[in-house]
């Protein structure tokens, strides 16, 4: 007995690629944890649709437009012709166009052909959810690059959020890594690598000492 408590101590268990929490026995074998894959799920499907976060970008591209909570933008010099943040998001380039690489990158994984562009940005933006949702469960299980893709539409996602409800941008807060390092994370944060090889999850780094104003 003694000895399987010690195997079990020293048994190296495998973590989410994404937020470095230990896997549970039903998801071993996978790149990231259900949750991460929730979470991601949501992220995308809160930019698709005629309702979503995409489509609302066209309506912050006016400068000095009023925010959700009544606040309105802008100075008093005279305003560009259009944002270029939401412009940014907006436009090919931005949004589509990542979501879109990022199923390429699947389809070349699983060995199809490339898939094809239908319609305009919004429509196309749509398209590219609605077929990344449907092979998530795949990319959570078998893709290598997993929390990077998550990682990628959870700042697309905050990115689109802050230009349509004019949200500031989440503060950055400096942390102490075991080594002595500065790592500098968000409320959202979902999980930090530091130089030196210390990987900690959301609720790990979110645990770490804050680092001296003068260190950070």
């Amino acid at each position: 007995m003694h000895q399987a408590d010690t195997a079990a101590a020293e048994y190296d268990w495998p973590t989410c690629t994404a937020c470095s929490r230990d896997l549970r026995y039903d998801e071993l074998g996978r790149m990231a944890c259900r949750l991460c894959q929730r979470r991601t799920d949501e992220h995308l499907a809160a930019l698709a649709g005629e309702h979503g976060l995409y489509a609302a970008l066209h309506g912050a591209l006016a400068p000095g437009r009023a925010t959700m909570d009544g606040r309105v933008s802008g100075s008093r010099t005279a305003p560009l012709p259009l944002r270029l943040e939401p412009l940014n998001l907006s436009a090919r380039g931005g949004v589509v166009t990542i979501l879109q690489t990022w199923l390429i990158d699947w389809h070349e994984a699983l060995g199809w052909r490339h898939p094809r562009w239908e319609g305009d940005l919004q429509q196309q933006c749509d398209q590219a959810v609605k077929a990344l949702r449907n092979n998530l469960e795949w990319a959570a299980t078998e893709h290598p690059a997993f929390s990077e893709f998550g990682a990628e539409v959870s700042a697309l996602t905050r990115a689109c959020r802050r230009q349509v409800t004019g949200e500031p941008p989440e503060r950055r807060i400096a942390v102490l890594c075991a080594c002595g390092a500065t790592l500098r994370v968000t409320i959202s944060t979902p999980g930090a690598r530091c130089s030196c090889g210390a990987q900690y999850g959301r609720t790990e780094v979110l645990e770490l000492p804050l680092a001296l104003r003068n260190a950070a």
